[in-house]
């Protein structure tokens, strides 16, 4: 098949959604399939653009508000007719509900190009942390509408299909994310990098690694940080990833060690090189590092939303908190860093659950869903799909 991707974040930005797209253009690619990469012009070209399979087409974006470093794709009309008219293409994934997104899905229609579309942020929720709060309801009826005009949503969780059910969206299909064990793994952990955080081999290392921003509910990890911090003193905060609240909380928190944002064998050294994970966020879809911190044998704590209330059996391979209440996270944390054997448990069952989130078992599902789409559609792609998908 020739698939269509659209997005507007995409590596190198470092964001779980551009790390998702970037699993799935790879993985169709290593399956055999051609895929065309749509995403807003970037300075710093990606290893895709010369990847067997791949081919990749800027168009002009505009920066995106709250979010420096991204952009929102404006319509590109032109392009897609073309691309859609000359480039045999069976299928496409629209990864973006804006203007880019929307001029893709009308072209698709236009052309018969069966479309499914992915729900990777819950931007009606992130609207209430950027002072638009009044026009979330307008921004969820929107998505709906757009949703429900492609073939099939993918959404990360079962929870989630639940609600956007409730809510009228139509067609859902629950695809979670995946992680690459090999590369989150609790071999990388280091020594010499704890000690430069200040901690021995018994004290505690305490990881956050993510956006710094207001609707990550951020706040909350540094109060339960202060509270493992009254009863174990050596304990130390790395804060791994940058944001809007990067210089506030470090000027407020001097304690705690702000290490930018990391990538690749980096992060997977300072997530192993931890202890604990601390996710407080209330706004994910999914959230790719929860999954990336249990795979590294971490003993995570978050509320009972996302990929955490699909993947921890708490007390089994990790802690939940009730979203309803920040002095629950606390508590979690506290008993988790108060706890050495229970901790201890977590970590090892963690990183057996995660095991079972492979992105290559994922990306072939993926291929499934557009092989049925492309089936019932009677695209042209379905003879070179059907040999793909049956191969050994």
């Amino acid at each position: 098949m020739n698939i269509l991707v659209v997005t507007e974040t995409y590596p190198p930005e470092i964001n779980g959604v551009a790390r998702t797209l970037g699993q799935i253009v790879h993985g169709l690619a290593d399956l055999g399939h051609r895929v065309t990469v749509v995403r807003p012009g970037h300075r710093q070209r990606t290893a895709d653009a010369s990847r067997a399979g791949v081919e990749e087409y800027d168009v002009r974006g505009l920066p995106l508000p709250g979010y420096p470093g991204l952009q929102f794709g404006t319509p590109a009309r032109r392009l897609f007719d073309r691309l859609l008219a000359a480039s045999d293409i069976d299928a496409a994934y629209i990864a973006t509900e804006g203007p880019l997104g929307y001029s893709a899905l009308r072209a698709c229609r236009r052309h018969g190009v069966p479309a499914l579309s992915g729900m990777h942020t819950n931007f009606h929720q992130y609207s209430r942390h950027y002072g638009a709060g009044l026009i979330a309801p307008l921004l969820l009826g929107y998505l709906r509408r757009f949703h429900n005009r492609v073939a099939g949503t993918l959404v990360p969780t079962s929870a989630m299909a639940g609600e956007m059910r409730d809510a009228g969206f139509e067609r859902l299909h629950v695809w979670p994310r995946g992680v690459h064990a090999d590369v989150f793994h609790p071999g990388r952990r280091s020594r010499a990098l704890r000690q430069t955080w200040g901690l021995g081999d018994d004290d505690i290392g305490v990881i956050y690694v993510g956006r710094i921003a207001a609707e990550k509910n951020i706040e909350t990890a540094f109060d339960a940080f202060a509270a493992i911090a009254r009863d174990h003193p050596s304990a130390r905060f790395v804060l791994v990833g940058d944001g809007p609240l990067t210089g506030s909380l470090r000027r407020v928190h001097a304690d705690a060690i702000f290490v930018g944002a990391k990538t690749g064998s980096a992060l997977a050294e300072h997530y192993a090189s931890g202890d604990m994970f601390l996710f407080p966020s209330k706004t994910e879809t999914f959230g790719n590092v929860t999954l990336e911190a249990m795979a590294s044998g971490l003993a995570v704590v978050s509320y009972d939303l996302a990929a955490a209330h699909e993947l921890i059996r708490p007390g089994h391979n990790g802690l939940l908190a009730a979203a309803e209440t920040r002095a629950a996270f606390v508590a979690a944390a506290r008993r988790c860093a108060d706890r050495p054997v229970l901790r201890a448990q977590l970590k090892r069952h963690a990183r057996e659950s995660a095991l079972q989130q492979a992105w290559p078992r994922l990306v072939s599902e993926l291929e499934g869903l557009f092989l049925a789409v492309c089936r019932e559609t009677g695209s042209h792609g379905i003879e070179d799909a059907a040999e793909s998908a049956e191969r050994p």
